[in-house]
């Protein structure tokens, strides 16, 4: 990858934009970069070195596996977000991976032990660091209180509301979304069964309210979507 892209995926992140010219092109000299197609594993935390990464292209699932094996999906990464060791700390106790979920990944990482440093250099991108991470945390947290308060109806309905609003392209009252999560993952993601999941799917299908494929989903009148969704 030539040194002017580098350069440019990175000016491009909002972290870094703190940073002179010159101290983002030092970055570069550090800077891993790595493409991936749909289905590639980017990472396992268990093995392999701990890095921050960036996504700059595509959308990611991060799995966490307990101890019996069973998997479900943590969080969908996408354009921009943050993913790895975010703490800055490794815990041997959890296990997790990074695995593509659309056609074209582009990611650049840093090794933890270098972006520690790059952060103890520049105290104004420490506090940018600090509070996107806190925003992370702040979304984990509301999602475990979702899970918590409201039934898997009413997270299903949450969860496409927020899809659409991130990811959504509207045209008139409808919007559509790019589906490139599977049943199972749409599952996991809300906490239920797959059974549950294409249960509740069909339903929203029958009231009109959605209009679902495996490649794409579209609410037909998003403001009526909004209104049940709460």
């Amino acid at each position: 990858m030539s040194a002017d892209l580098k350069f440019w995926y990175l000016r491009d992140h909002k972290l870094f934009r703190t940073l002179s010219f010159s101290q983002i092109k030092q970055l570069c000299i550090i800077t891993g970069y790595k493409k991936a197609g749909k289905g590639d594993i980017i990472y396992f935390s268990s093995t392999d070195v701990p890095r921050i990464f960036f996504l700059k292209k595509g959308n990611i699932k991060i799995v966490s596996v307990d101890k019996s094996g069973k998997e479900m999906i943590k969080d969908i990464i996408q354009k921009g977000d943050l993913f790895g060791e975010l703490t800055l700390e490794t815990d041997s106790e959890t296990y997790e991976y990074a695995q593509a979920l659309t056609d074209e990944i582009i990611i650049c990482s840093f090794l933890l032990s270098d972006f520690e440093n790059l952060l103890l250099k520049h105290p104004e991108l420490a506090l940018s660091y600090t509070k996107f991470v806190g925003l992370r945390m702040l979304k984990w947290k509301n999602n475990y209180s979702n899970l918590i308060s409201k039934d898997a109806k009413a997270r299903l309905l949450m969860f496409i509301k927020d899809w659409a609003k991130k990811e959504g392209r509207a045209e008139g009252d409808k919007v559509y979304i790019e589906n490139y999560l599977t049943q199972n993952d749409i599952a996991q993601i809300i906490c239920t069964s797959r059974q549950t999941a294409t249960q509740l799917l069909n339903e929203l299908e029958e009231k009109q309210f959605i209009t679902y494929t495996r490649k794409q989903i579209i609410i037909n009148d998003f403001t009526a979507f909004e209104k049940i969704a709460g």
